[in-house]
């Protein structure tokens, strides 16, 4: 079976994070978030993958390679302009062929069974079927109303209060049939929900949607990000030492551990933690559950890390608190700082000693917070584009 992932997307609303990466490759469990849609399809029975990149598509290519690693077999495809979601799809028709396919978001993660969706599809009479979830808050989303014969009715892309007829919202997961791409111009920006449906709708061409069942998000903002990271975690049942590990504190599993990691003495971490390879972690230290340390990261004494992800060559000073922060590669953050909720620290940003960083607050990468600072606002690079919305 054949799988279409589109990652050509800036990754905007995640910045400071897509700076240095493309968004498919942000890290979830020490991995990149790509890996984990990648390995799930293998184990769905799709083997056969076709990559459409765009804004460092190249980083992308050069972390998964050829797919054999992970039982698939890995196409790619590039697009000179952005195409939009239909539009490079359309430009992978080559390598897709005459069979139905499946299409997915490059910052999707999940756990739905998609081969069921992919069967759905093939025994019944749509050009596409959209895999739709029931959801609390769907205006980000396209949704859908649907009749008992799963059929769509409507379909209508981010609504507002008041246009809300169904919380029924697409999962941005399609199972297509080859014909298809006979109603996708070729060349030309083009979206499955902005153009595509509507136009199969008015012209009376069927539709379906099918209720996926199991957990799915689009990994598009930071809040998706950290949710994803968690119920990821929760679904840690054991400790796995990857290699030699010097401890003097006290470990609750569940936790994944790499090699060549110390955790100093009076030291506690509670899982479900992830601490990637090569980490130093001082004493007296608090690692609490739904935390994940990256690699080559050194952790001063008396640091708290609560619910709050920290990317490779991190470094954190002595008696720092992070509180549901996220901060990113090769940052060096002081002594006796505090980052509060929903913090983000951009990589190679330096934050001195004594500084507080407010909760919500993003620094962009490379910039300096000085000493014993309270910063309640962003803070931008002029290198950088400040631009935090789109894709």
């Amino acid at each position: 079976m054949k799988a279409c992932i589109m990652c050509g997307g800036t990754g905007t609303r995640l910045r400071p994070l897509t700076f240095r990466r493309p968004k498919p490759s942000i890290p979830i469990l020490n991995k990149p978030s790509v890996l984990h849609l990648i390995e799930h399809l293998s184990n769905e029975g799709f083997n056969d993958i076709i990559l459409t990149l765009g804004y460092m598509g190249d980083e992308i290519e050069r972390e998964l390679g050829d797919g054999s690693v992970y039982g698939v077999h890995i196409d790619y495809v590039y697009e000179k302009t952005k195409l939009g979601t239909a539009g490079s799809v359309k430009n992978a028709q080559e390598l897709i062929g005459d069979e139905p396919f499946i299409v997915l978001g490059g910052d999707h993660v999940m756990t739905l069974n998609l081969r069921e969706m992919y069967r759905f599809h093939q025994q019944n009479d749509a050009l596409v079927t959209i895999g739709l979830l029931s959801i609390d808050d769907p205006r980000e989303f396209g949704i859908a109303d649907m009749a008992i014969d799963n059929r769509i009715l409507r379909f209508f892309e981010k609504p507002k209060p008041g246009e809300i007829f169904s919380n029924l919202a697409s999962t941005g997961i399609y199972v297509c049939s080859p014909e298809i791409f006979n109603e996708i111009p070729k060349d030309q920006k083009y979206d499955f929900a902005k153009d595509l449906f509507p136009k199969l709708l008015s012209s009376n061409q069927r539709i379906n949607g099918v209720l996926v069942r199991g957990k799915w998000t689009d990994v598009g903002s930071a809040v998706a990000y950290r949710a994803a990271q968690k119920w990821m975690l929760d679904d840690m049942s054991e400790t796995i030492l990857e290699g030699e590990f010097e401890s003097s504190g006290k470990i609750l599993g569940p936790i994944r551990v790499g090699a060549n990691v110390s955790i100093g003495k009076n030291s506690s971490v509670v899982g479900p933690v992830i601490i990637g390879e090569n980490t130093k972690i001082g004493e007296r230290v608090l690692v609490g559950p739904y935390s994940v340390i990256g690699s080559d990261c050194v952790i001063g004494d008396d640091v708290k890390i609560l619910a709050s992800y920290v990317f490779d060559g991190t470094r954190i000073g002595s008696k720092t608190t992070l509180s549901g922060a996220i901060v990113d590669s090769n940052a060096d953050i002081g002594a006796g700082c505090s980052l509060e909720n929903g913090t983000i620290i951009g990589p190679d940003a330096k934050v001195e000693d004594g500084a507080t960083i407010h909760s919500g607050v993003k620094l962009w990468p490379e910039v300096v917070v000085s000493k014993g600072m309270h910063v309640t606002e962003d803070v931008l690079n002029e290198k950088y584009d400040s631009q935090v919305n789109g894709s």
